[in-house]
């Protein structure tokens, strides 16, 4: 069954196949690729330039393991902001997203404004990372917490 909604073109099962591949392993040759998906290399390679120019394939990148990085610790922020108006929302994700330490910024709903992924160096660093949130002039509350361990962390969305 072929779904398509106004953001995301048509995709059939070639397209998916595709996709699912790509998130397992986005190095992946054309010719391989290809392979998997049952199609041979140039309509795979049409297909795949067709998904990154409709925007489903937003880019590629190399998943670095952080601790190795000298990122000891991973902790996400729950924070609230004094205000939920536009421009006050806007105001905060333009700070946040200056940050390198800020790895994902989520606006959410419930509990919160906004939940932030963020790394860290070390204990230390976290504490700066949080005391430079509540120190920022529309934040209200800001609560942390800290990751132990991460038994699953997949890239992309379920394709089956």
């Amino acid at each position: 069954m072929k779904l398509q909604t106004a953001e995301a073109p048509l995709l059939d099962a070639i397209d998916r196949r595709i996709l699912a591949e790509l998130q397992a392993d986005g190095r992946i040759t054309n010719v391989e690729l290809a392979r998997r998906a049952g199609i041979s290399a140039p309509p795979c390679l049409r297909r795949v330039r067709r998904l990154e120019e409709a925007g489903v394939i937003r880019g590629y990148h190399a998943d670095s393991d952080p601790q190795k990085l000298g990122w000891e610790i991973t902790f996400f922020a729950i924070v609230g902001l004094d205000s939920q108006k536009e421009i006050v929302l806007a105001a905060f994700e333009h700070s946040v997203a200056a940050w390198s330490e800020v790895r994902e910024c989520h606006m959410i709903r419930g509990g919160g404004d906004f939940l932030l992924k963020l790394v860290a160096r070390d204990t230390a660093h976290e504490n700066q990372l949080t005391q430079r949130l509540t120190g920022l002039a529309t934040v209200s509350k800001v609560q942390t917490l800290q990751t132990i361990r991460t038994s699953r962390l997949l890239a992309g969305v379920p394709l089956g």
